[in-house]
C-alpha cells in the first residue's frame, strides 16, 4: 500500500457492513489527475472493443474525465434507473459482507485511487477499476438483476465449499467476459474494462481460448490471477447471463461437483470455440 492510499484509508472506523463516508473532497489535485489519466487512455483504448452500453452507461451516468466522481451525484442516477447504489469501502471486504451488498443492489467500489506509478496494475480494486468498469453496467435492467442474483446466491452458498464455483463464474462474467453483438466480438468485464494491456490481448491475440459461455463450464474453470487470461468466455447476449436462483443452483451445483476442475488454458470436444472476429468456429 502507497503513502497516498494509507492518506485517503487511515483512521476509519469500519461499520459491520465496511461502508465508510467517500469523503470527496479528500482527494487531491495528484489524485484527480491519475483519474483523468486513466480515464482518457482506457476510454479511447476501448472504442470498437467495449459493449455498446458500457459507453451509454458511461454518458448517463456522467462518469466522465473531470476527475474522480462523487458517489452522491453517481446514486441519484442509478437509484432512478435500476435501484442500485455505489458504496464507499476501503478495500476488498468478507464474502458475507460482499454478497449481502450485492443482494441488496449496493456496489462496494474501493474509494482509494492507485498511484501514479500503478497505472498499469494494482493488485487490489481501486475507485477507478469499480467505478469506471462497474458502475456504467448498473443502468442496464439484465445485468442489474444478474448482479444482484449473484449476491443472493453468493449469501446462501456461504459455507457450503460451493463459493469457489460462484467466484469463477464472477470472474468469467462480471470480470473477464466477452459477448457476440453485431459489431463482432466486445468486451464486457470490467477486469478488462479497466486495464491497459489486456483488452487488445483479448479480442485480438491467437493465444487464449474463446468458449461460447457456459455455465457450468465456467463454474469448473480456474483462472488467471496475476497475468493474462487463457481462456474467456463469450456471452451470446444480455439474456445468456444464467438465471441465479436458488433451485436452478443446486441442480448446477450437484452436475458439477460430479466433475473435474479444468484448468485455465484446458479445451473440452463439447467448447463451442469463437473466433477473433466473434464468428463460431468448427471443431477439425
Amino acid at each position: 500500500m502507497v503513502a497516498a492510499e494509507l492518506d485517503l484509508r487511515s483512521d476509519v472506523t469500519l461499520a459491520a457492513d465496511f461502508v465508510v463516508p467517500q469523503n470527496h473532497s479528500a482527494y487531491s489535485a495528484k489524485d484527480h489527475e491519475v483519474w483523468r489519466t486513466l480515464y482518457a487512455r482506457q476510454k479511447d483504448l476501448l472504442r470498437g472493443r467495449a459493449v455498446d452500453e458500457f459507453f451509454d452507461g458511461l454518458e448517463t451516468l456522467g462518469v466522465g474525465a473531470e476527475g474522480i466522481p462523487d458517489f452522491r451525484d453517481l446514486n441519484r442516477t442509478l437509484l432512478a434507473a435500476t435501484g442500485w447504489s455505489v458504496v464507499a469501502v476501503p478495500g476488498l471486504v468478507p464474502d458475507d459482507v460482499f454478497f449481502t451488498h450485492l443482494a441488496e443492489r449496493r456496489f462496494p467500489a474501493g474509494y482509494w485511487i492507485r498511484s501514479p506509478d500503478q497505472l498499469d496494475y494494482i493488485e487490489e480494486p481501486d475507485v477507478f477499476h469499480d467505478i469506471f468498469g462497474h458502475a456504467p453496467l448498473l443502468m442496464l435492467p439484465r445485468y442489474a438483476r444478474y448482479m444482484e442474483a449473484y449476491g443472493k446466491a453468493g449469501r446462501e452458498a456461504a459455507g457450503t465449499g460451493r463459493l469457489r464455483r460462484l467466484a469463477r463464474l464472477y470472474w468469467y462474467t462480471i470480470e473477464f467476459g466477452l459477448m457476440r453483438t453485431p459489431a463482432g466480438l466486445r468486451i464486457f468485464g470490467a477486469g478488462l474494462a479497466s486495464s491497459g494491456g489486456e483488452e487488445a490481448y483479448c479480442l485480438d491475440s491467437p493465444a487464449p481460448n474463446r468458449i461460447l459461455f457456459d455455465c457450468e463450464r465456467a463454474m469448473r474453470t480456474a483462472y488467471e490471477i496475476d497475468a493474462f487470461q487463457k481462456t474467456y468466455f463469450v456471452l451470446e447476449g444480455w439474456n445468456a447471463l444464467p438465471r441465479l436462483d436458488s433451485e436452478e443452483l443446486r441442480a448446477r451445483f450437484q452436475r458439477v461437483e460430479r466433475l473435474p476442475d479444468l484448468a485455465s488454458s484446458e479445451t473440452l470436444a463439447s467448447d463451442i470455440l469463437v473466433g477473433r472476429y466473434g464468428a463460431l468456429k468448427e471443431r477439425r
